[in-house]
């Protein structure tokens, strides 16, 4: 089975800073992906013209079942806080996870965002940036693979670098009672072996996967835990969207031996 996380950029190529949304769905479909996760989702956002971009992607690799869950709502110059299911036509912003086998239950997990404005240090800046964090959600599916269940997950961690191994510590124990195996896929904001050390779980997939011109880090992660295994190597692919590579696995079930 193929997974697959890619941080779409809300569809956006920084090649003609432009959605558009055919050139959108080939991406999707290239990927080929059984199961795929995404992180920078919209829907019925203007800057994306109206779209359900996850109801785009479903129907370009042939969802079966798929499940967006909303982090933000309202138009980016006036967010507000969703932590999950908003009512169809409310414009919003999230994570999604797709499936083409079916899904025999969904959960969406809130991870709370970091209290107050905390000083963050970007990349080619000396001095830090007050900001403000956003919420954070995962979606979780137990989905019935042609080999068995298996709980899959998708989410997009915080940029802040103290908060982020707290959310997926604490998002790894939310999983604890869900079917095993399990795969955590998503854009971490973590670098190179760090969500490795912070959950325990393996990692499924090492490719440098940001920024997409000349990747020097990989932010994107495929962990898991309990008998799952790759069954090649992992691609980092660069799909002419967005500022993120998407980051693909071949697995099978089995232990790693």
């Amino acid at each position: 089975m193929r997974l697959a996380t890619f941080n779409i950029l809300h569809g956006r190529s920084l090649v003609d800073d432009e959605v558009d949304l055919d050139r959108y769905a080939r991406a999707v479909r290239a990927l080929d992906a059984d199961i795929l996760a995404l992180q920078e989702v919209d829907r019925d956002q203007p800057r994306s013209h109206g779209a359900d971009l996850t109801t785009i992607a479903a129907e370009a690799m042939g969802a079966a079942d798929h499940r967006f869950a909303a982090t933000l709502a309202g138009l980016p110059t006036t967010w507000s806080a969703a932590t999950g299911d908003l009512q169809p036509g409310t414009a919003s912003y999230g994570v999604a996870l797709l499936s083409r086998w079916p899904v025999r239950s969904w959960t969406v997990i809130p991870l709370d965002a970091m209290h107050g404005p905390v000083p963050v240090v970007f990349d080619g800046a000396e001095e830090p940036t007050m900001v403000v964090d956003e919420p954070r959600v995962a979606v979780a599916a137990v989905v019935e693979t042609p080999e068995g269940q298996m709980t899959a997950v998708s989410t997009h961690l915080t940029f802040i670098p103290d908060w982020t191994a707290v959310q997926l510590e604490r998002l790894v124990a939310a999983l604890a009672e869900m079917p095993r195996p399990a795969v955590l896929m998503g854009d971490l904001n973590m670098a190179g072996s760090r969500p490795t050390v912070a959950t325990g779980w393996r990692s499924l997939a090492d490719a440098l996967t940001f920024p997409v011109s000349h990747p020097d880090r990989q932010i994107d992660h495929i962990l898991a835990e309990g008998a799952v295994r790759p069954a090649g190597e992992a691609r980092s692919v660069a799909t002419g969207i967005s500022d993120h590579r998407a980051l693909v696995v071949d697995v099978e079930r089995g232990w790693h031996g």
